[in-house]
């Protein structure tokens, strides 16, 4: 991801470029002491060498998906060891793993123990020199400063200042602000307020200013055609706070149609990539599992023909992603009739806001009790997440009915992920849960959602099945 200064893109793209040649040396290093420490026959160099390739790739790519700090400024010390250590440790599990698999027995073990130990070693303490060096020496050269001039002379202008001089790690220096009310006369020497918005051609055309963030509230937009024109004119860029809207964004992008820019605020922030992953995880699961299953599955369809009359399956519409409904398939754990029957026995509704839970449903089949409390009944399911409906893990997908009783508009943010065939509710009480407490936990698992949350959630899913607790 860009920051915001170009200097710190740079400086980004040089620790990469740092980091990479500092593995190489000292990977170098490794395999030239080894045969001299050691007391087993010579390895093959180069064909160590030829595995140092992949092993920089699994390093760019933990990099990549693990969140390092790159930015001096922001992370200390600790921190960007914490996150050096991090990467090295992925890094060297996916490498090792990697060896198992393919059997690789030339790759000495112990060269790869020592690579991993001294790499981490040699990383942090030159990080260590790098941001003692950076503070020390170049954050004190003004030119390495960003000079900014602020359109706004207000709280939120000026927020906007301390947080620029906190966080940018080159280093800010906030020329000025303009007022675009005229109403700063009396504070303009105390406050750094350069003059009148209208002024901002003078301004621009006097000072040494790199940047001009407008930070006026929505109200004013409409008069900043005149800054865009200053701007164009001195060849000064031009940047806007992006919180014009009160929207509580997880993500905001700026997207090109075209040539029409589009600026995106996101209330759910998701990773294409992990998207993918998490997709792929399903299919592949599904593609291991349902060899093993089918047996049992044809057992269990036999079994529901036997004891009642009526399709082994039940299919129902229910509401998945985007409020798109999809065709949901269940083992029938209910007599044949059992929609029909939902009025006659609404006023028997044990569950509080819009959900339906009656313990002892008489509509239910002695079979269908068994399947309801094993959750046997849900693994027709695992169709629907073939065919892309729904995931393994996410929010219960809801029914029609429940639907349009929902009485808040929060509680259809749940729509804004694939439903799933377990998820947070599965695992912390099922039916005995409170339809708030079910909400609650639904976007809390939206809002925190990763990949290993999911592969928790799945191992929490069985003890929870077999213990069979809140199960209706």
């Amino acid at each position: 991801m860009f920051s915001f200064h170009s200097k710190s893109n740079h400086l980004a793209r040089l620790l990469v470029l740092l980091d990479i040649a500092l593995l190489s040396l000292t990977y170098t290093v490794v395999l030239r002491i080894y045969p001299l420490v050691s007391v087993e026959p010579n390895i093959d160099i180069l064909a160590h060498l030829g595995l140092f390739p992949v092993i920089l790739v699994i390093f760019l790519l933990s990099r990549r998906y693990s969140g390092g700090v790159s930015a001096l400024q922001t992370g200390s010390i600790k921190m960007q060891s914490w996150c050096l250590i991090k990467e090295t440790t992925i890094t060297f599990a996916i490498t090792a793993a990697l060896i198992f698999l393919l059997k690789l027995t030339y790759v000495s073990r112990a060269v790869l123990l020592g690579f991993a130990a001294s790499g981490t070693v040699v990383l942090i303490a030159v990080r260590a020199f790098v941001i003692w060096w950076y503070f020390s020496r170049s954050k004190e050269k003004q030119e390495n400063y960003l000079n900014v001039l602020i359109i706004g002379s207000g709280r939120r202008a000026h927020q906007l200042a301390d947080i620029l001089q906190r966080t940018l790690e080159w280093g800010v220096n906030i020329v000025g602000f303009l007022d675009p009310l005229g109403e700063s006369a009396g504070r303009r020497s105390s406050d750094n307020i350069l003059g009148h918005v209208d002024q901002i051609g003078e301004v621009l055309r006097d000072s040494v200013i790199e940047e001009v963030i407008v930070a006026v509230p929505r109200s004013m937009l409409g008069g900043v055609q005149s800054i865009i024109d200053a701007c164009q004119e001195e060849g000064v860029k031009l940047r806007f706070m992006a919180d014009i809207y009160d929207f509580n964004a997880a993500r905001i992008r700026l997207t090109m149609v075209d040539n029409i820019p589009l600026l995106s605020f996101e209330p759910v922030a998701r990773g294409e990539n992990a998207l993918i992953a998490k997709r792929l995880f399903d299919l592949v699961a599904i593609i291991l599992l349902v060899p093993v299953l089918l047996p049992f599955l044809a057992i269990v369809a036999i079994a529901i023909r036997l004891d009642s009359p009526g399709p082994a399956l039940f299919v129902q519409d229910r509401v998945g992603l985007h409020k798109r409904r999809f065709r949901l398939y269940k083992f029938r754990s209910m007599v044949v009739d059992a929609e029909a029957r939902m009025q006659d026995i609404e006023h028997l509704n044990e569950a509080d806001g819009p959900n339906f839970k009656v313990k002892n449903d008489p509509r239910m089949t002695r079979l269908g009790r068994l399947l309801r409390r094993t959750s046997i009944d849900e693994l027709p399911q695992l169709i629907n997440v073939f065919l892309g409906d729904m995931s393994l893990v996410g929010p219960r997908p809801m029914a029609l009915r429940d639907v349009e009783l929902f009485d808040k508009g929060i509680q259809r943010k749940r729509f804004s992920v694939r439903p799933g065939i377990t998820g947070l509710w599965q695992v912390s009480g099922r039916s005995d849960l409170s339809f708030d407490k079910w909400v609650e936990l639904d976007l809390d698992y939206i809002d925190h959602w990763s990949l290993i949350w999911d592969f928790k959630i799945l191992l929490k899913t069985i003890p929870a099945v077999l213990k069979g607790s809140g199960a209706v």
